[in-house]
């Protein structure tokens, strides 16, 4: 049997006492995957000069992860406020791996000090429900979010995304200050309910929200919202004309759920600086009618200035889709006049236009019918001219001025030159003959014997020459 000296017990004591760790209580963080981690390692006074490192699970020296006497890692870097007596640790880019227990350790000699900390890495993502919101633009809206009756005095706060990991940084309001800007939060402790009502939206509103309480250990708790926000597309529109001074009648139909809700009728160009008309003018009267679900609006003697944008409605929310939009325009009643007097005007025709005055076409008639008459008196006159010409030219139609000359030729002449008496006694006769036969010959010879007597008168008029 072996027997132990002295010596070789206290040296196994004193290696056995080098390697105990004083370990404190246990701190719990959390992080996010593909994010940092910060942990916080106090220590007692007059330990401000001794070296800090951090290790992980059983801390032999393979699991050292860095210290205070060595540079920055990529992954680890570590800090040590001596003023404040606290080492920091810090962690990056996580992963599910880095998930486990670790140690914060001050070197003595003898014994190290060590703190245990355990490191919780979750998915930076949320949720597995999400609630869905709609709205449209220009409206408001509430965003509901229930939590724990142990979260009833934590921080609550809405942003938008679905990143747990950045939401409180980026927080759109906390109960800290709950009013900022166009968001408003509200805590019903009695419901464990708190409501973010959001008013004036946009289509920029549209998206992702995290309801987030925060937690003094561990990480914040969150619920998702999806929220819509729509055009005002949707509103029911119509157009309506009425005349001045007589009445007109309003059409607004509503939704059967909204057949016991208050029913208006206000007048603006948009629905947000409208103001209720029925109540305030005497001349317009609201009667529901249930079993259409539609209620009608009459206006009596309506009036210059009642031309305008109505909305009628039954839902005090403004929701678009239970918003009828009606335009409605005026015409003055035509004037009857009597007229003295008639203007009288001639028309022109229009080419490629067929004219349908009937008072031009007796115009144009009369016109060509005169123009005809007064052609045909002229034929007329010329005829008759003709005519007279011819039968008043009896004796001395063929008598040529040289005939004549010859006829004053004295009668010692007449004897000088038988030849010339001789041919005129022959003329004369000839004249004579062919005046008997122009009397007998009928009308229609005229002309031709016309022709004939100028022809002989060449012929004779040839001869004296």
């Amino acid at each position: 049997m072996k027997t132990w000296t002295p010596e070789s017990v206290l040296l196994i004591l004193c290696i056995a006492l080098c390697c105990v760790m004083i370990a404190a209580d246990v701190t719990h963080f959390f992080g996010y995957e593909g994010k940092t981690v910060n942990f916080s390692c106090p220590y007692e006074d007059n330990y401000e000069s001794y070296e800090k490192y951090l290790c992980k699970d059983n801390c032999r020296n393979e699991d050292v992860l860095i210290k205070t006497e060595e540079a920055n890692k990529p992954k680890y870097s570590i800090y040590d406020d001596q003023m404040k007596r606290i080492f920091s640790v810090t962690i990056s880019d996580l992963s599910v791996n880095d998930a486990g227990q670790y140690w914060c350790m001050v070197s003595t000699f003898g014994k190290d000090i060590a703190a245990e900390v355990k490191l919780e890495v979750k998915t930076d993502s949320c949720c597995d429900q999400t609630t869905t919101v709609q709205s449209y633009e220009e409206d408001s809206v509430s965003l509901s979010c229930l939590y724990e009756s142990e979260d009833e005095n934590n921080r609550k706060y809405i942003c938008r995304g679905k990143q747990p990991s950045t939401c409180l940084q980026q927080a759109l309001i906390t109960s800290d200050n709950n009013i900022n800007g166009k968001f408003t939060l509200t805590d019903d402790k009695a419901t464990r309910k708190f409501t973010v009502k959001i008013t004036s939206l946009t289509r920029r509103d549209s998206g992702s929200y995290l309801c987030g309480v925060q937690r003094n250990n561990g990480l914040d708790v969150f619920s998702a919202v999806e929220l819509e926000v729509k055009e005002w597309c949707c509103v029911n529109s119509s157009e309506l004309s009425g005349t001045v001074g007589r009445p007109v009648t309003l059409q607004c139909p509503y939704p059967p759920q909204h057949r016991d809700n208050r029913k208006f009728l206000c007048k603006g160009d948009h629905r947000k600086n409208c103001a209720d008309i029925v109540t305030s003018q005497s001349r317009f009267s609201l009667q529901d009618d249930i079993s259409s679900s539609s209620f009608l609006v009459r206006i009596t003697e309506l009036k210059a200035e009642d031309a305008g944008t109505y909305w009628c409605g039954s839902d005090s929310q403004w929701s678009a889709g239970n918003y009828v939009k009606i335009q409605l325009s005026l015409v003055f009643p035509q004037q009857t006049s009597t007229v003295v007097e008639p203007s009288r005007s001639i028309l022109t025709p229009t080419p490629g236009k067929p004219v349908k005055d009937t008072t031009l076409f007796l115009y144009v008639g009369v016109t060509v019918a005169t123009v005809l008459l007064l052609l045909t008196i002229s034929l007329v006159v010329i005829y008759k001219y003709k005519c007279c010409k011819v039968q008043g030219a009896g004796v001395n139609r063929n008598k040529p001025k040289k005939a004549e000359a010859e006829e004053q030729i004295s009668l010692e002449d007449i004897y000088e030159n038988q030849d010339v008496v001789a041919c005129l006694q022959q003329r004369t006769s000839k004249q004579h003959s062919d005046r008997h036969q122009y009397d007998d010959a009928g009308e229609d010879q005229q002309n031709s014997v016309y022709q004939n007597f100028s022809t002989t008168e060449d012929i004779y008029c040839n001869q004296i020459s």
